[in-house]
Order: C-alpha cells, then sequence, then structure tokens
C-alpha cells in the first residue's frame, strides 16, 4: 500500500515562453511535512496552486490523498487546507466570524465551529481582536487570521506557502508549533518557505526546485552533508601564519581535499567529530601557530542553497506571472 499523501508526476506549467515547472517530481508521505524550496520565480506557488486546484497543469499529473488534481477536484477541496502568501480574509466579518464561517463551510456544527474558532484565536494571539472586524487589523493580524481560517478543519493534506512571511518571531514560533501539532495528529503539510531555519526545524524531506526544475532533494542532513559535511574553522591570531596553517591541517583531510584559507581564517573540511577541535589544537600548537578562535561547523540549509542556486534564498528573482486561472 503506497503510503504518499502527495504524488506528482512530470508536472508541467508554462505562461505563455516562461516554463513555471518543467516536468517536476516529487512525494510526501503520510504525517510529514515536505519542504518546498526555491527562489523566488522557481515554481514554488505554481505547483501550490496545482495542488490545490486553484490552477491546471498543462502536463503530468498530482494526486492528494489518492484523489486526482484535475478529474477529482471538487472531491478533493474538502480533504485540504490552504494558506497563500496573502491575507484572504472578510474584512467586514470579525476575527471570530471569519473563523467561525470557515468552520461552516466545513460543515462542523455550530457549536464545534465556535469552539475551534477561539481555539485559533488564542493560539495566534488574536484574542483581543476577536470581535473587530478584520478591516481594523494590522498586515501581521490579518496574517496571522489568514492561518488560523486554513487550520479550522483539520484537513488530511494542507499547503502552506510562505505561511509565516511578515509574521513577528512570537508569532512565527507559534506557527511552528501548530505545524507540529497538525503533523502529530495525522495531516500531511506541504510548506514553500524562503527562511532556511523554519525548514530546517520542520521540514521531514526537502525538494529544492529551480527555474521550474528539482534540483536536489534529501533531508535536511542528507543535503548538508552532499556539500561537505563538517567543517574546523580557525581563525588565526596571526594572518602571517596562513600557510604554516594549513600545512599543518592537511592531514586531518581526506586525500582529495585540503584546507582552504581566506582572509585568516583557515577551514578545514572533516568526516569525523569526536576528538578534531583538540587534534588541530595540537596541530597548531606544534608549529607554533597562535589560534584565535576554533570552532567545528556544520553546513546550514543557507550554505546548501547558495551552492544549489548560486545565490541566497531571499534574494529576487523575476517572480512568477501572477495570474489568477482557476481550474475549471
Amino acid at each position: 500500500m503506497n503510503d504518499d499523501a502527495i504524488v506528482v508526476e512530470g508536472l508541467e506549467k508554462s505562461y505563455g515562453s516562461v516554463h513555471a515547472l518543467c516536468g517536476v517530481d516529487f512525494a510526501a508521505r503520510s504525517g510529514s511535512v515536505l519542504g518546498l524550496l526555491g527562489p523566488n520565480g522557481a515554481g514554488k506557488t505554481t505547483a501550490v496552486r496545482i495542488l490545490a486546484t486553484l490552477l491546471q497543469p498543462d502536463g503530468g499529473s498530482a494526486r492528494i490523498a489518492g484523489l486526482d488534481v484535475v478529474r477529482d477536484a471538487a472531491a478533493l477541496r474538502a480533504k485540504i487546507g490552504l494558506a497563500g502568501q496573502y491575507a484572504a480574509v472578510d474584512e467586514n466579518l470579525t476575527g471570530f466570524e471569519n473563523l467561525e464561517m470557515v468552520g461552516q463551510l466545513y460543515h462542523l456544527s455550530r457549536h464545534d465551529a465556535k469552539k475551534r474558532a477561539q481555539e485559533l484565536l488564542e493560539r495566534f494571539d488574536l484574542t483581543d481582536a476577536a470581535k473587530r472586524p478584520a478591516k481594523t487589523y494590522s498586515g501581521g493580524m490579518r496574517r496571522r487570521l489568514d492561518l488560523a481560517a486554513a487550520l479550522v478543519f483539520s484537513p488530511p493534506v494542507l499547503f502552506l506557502d510562505e505561511p509565516t512571511t511578515g509574521l513577528d518571531p512570537r508569532s512565527r514560533l507559534a506557527m511552528w508549533e501548530t505545524i507540529e501539532d497538525q503533523t502529530e495528529a495525522g495531516t500531511t503539510v506541504l510548506l514553500t518557505t524562503q527562511y532556511l531555519d523554519e525548514a530546517d526545524r520542520l521540514a521531514d524531506h526537502i525538494v529544492v526546485i529551480d527555474h521550474g526544475s528539482v534540483i536536489a532533494e534529501g533531508t535536511s542532513d542528507e543535503l548538508k552533508d552532499e556539500i561537505g559535511g563538517e567543517r574546523v574553522e580557525v581563525q588565526l591570531g596571526q594572518p602571517s601564519d596562513g600557510e604554516r596553517a594549513v600545512a599543518a591541517l592537511a592531514e586531518m583531510c581526506q586525500a582529495d581535499e585540503r584546507p582552504t584559507l581566506h582572509d585568516h581564517t583557515v577551514s578545514v573540511p572533516v568526516h569525523r567529530r569526536s576528538g578534531v577541535i583538540a587534534e588541530a589544537v595540537r596541530r597548531l600548537d606544534a608549529v607554533d601557530v597562535y589560534v584565535e578562535d576554533i570552532s567545528l561547523r556544520r553546513p546550514t540549509l543557507d550554505d546548501v542553497f547558495m551552492a544549489l542556486t548560486g545565490h541566497t534564498a531571499e534574494e529576487e528573482e523575476a517572480e512568477e506571472p501572477r495570474r489568477e486561472e482557476v481550474a475549471a
């Protein structure tokens, strides 16, 4: 039995001459968080819109909870939740009324809809504003209300397209905890984000896309290992000691690797963690190299992203064409 809640095979989408998705494949197991990473314009939002039945693909297929996103679109909408990059709330309703309305649209009883609305208002620190019209909310408050609305009904599959953009640290942490609660309850989450610490904490599996194609995938640890694993970084007290330090530390590397020197910092690729700092200090002390600071550093997802795409996650590229195309 296939335990994948999301299965994407050869997904394609173009906007005129712009190829937003070029045969994308990925899958997410039930009850897991799949992190979809990529620079702006890479195709992330297009993929989410297709999976949420808001946009039809030009080619390939996608199944969510066993349902085809094109053939079974109407039935699928009852099984998914979606929070996009921009808040989609009724400004004339209060915060409480917005959430209560969503609950009733998902066929919760009036009692359960009210109870769930209150729970989410408390979770997202909106209780004091519950009786105010949403049009009086700040941008961050509207964002939190939109995220709460996506969680009123606990769907089998939840799509979160850059859900914490614009949130303050406290609200961001509350969102992380909510996502973790949802997955513990069995919900499958597809998360797009440019905050790589967010993907590092939440994602069980990560897919990196760029220019409409998957360029890497794996767990956070697997992706970090692909670009070199741990490194001992030595900040030298005397920049003139650089070449001697490199020579002294070279034997700590494998045959095809060598320490690198940048300014007055030596970086040494290592493949074991136990005792490497002590060994580096001994080797440098033996050749009278003064050490200002030394640390063991593991690559971050920012390093992975830079190595794969050539720039940081926050750098802007041309956005995907913004078309309000809805699946027929």
